[in-house]
């Protein structure tokens, strides 16, 4: 599988660049979740990355670069919103 370099913006891992595994599409996942361990052996706290353009203003280029922004608000859900679905639930 082949990966790319993908800037981290924000968050504990700012300023880091890691190697980011790209899907089918060739393009990084949506989300990068970081699982932290627990000091005290309780569940990982889970940090959350969302997908951003690395370049903005420039989005006609053969191959967009990427970067991954913090999101405080940790990890809610983004799943499919269909325009059928109730507001506020499943």
């Amino acid at each position: 599988m082949k990966s790319e370099e993908t800037p981290f913006v924000g968050g504990p891992l700012d300023g880091r660049v890691l190697p980011v595994l790209l899907g089918p599409t060739g393009h990084p996942p949506k989300v990068y979740r970081v699982p932290v361990p627990d000091d005290a052996g309780g569940p990982p706290t889970i940090l959350l990355y969302r997908r951003t353009p690395a370049q903005p203003g420039h989005r006609l280029t053969l191959t967009p670069k990427w970067q991954y922004e913090y999101d405080p608000s940790g990890d809610k859900n983004t799943g499919l919103k269909w325009p059928w679905s109730k507001p506020g639930g499943r």
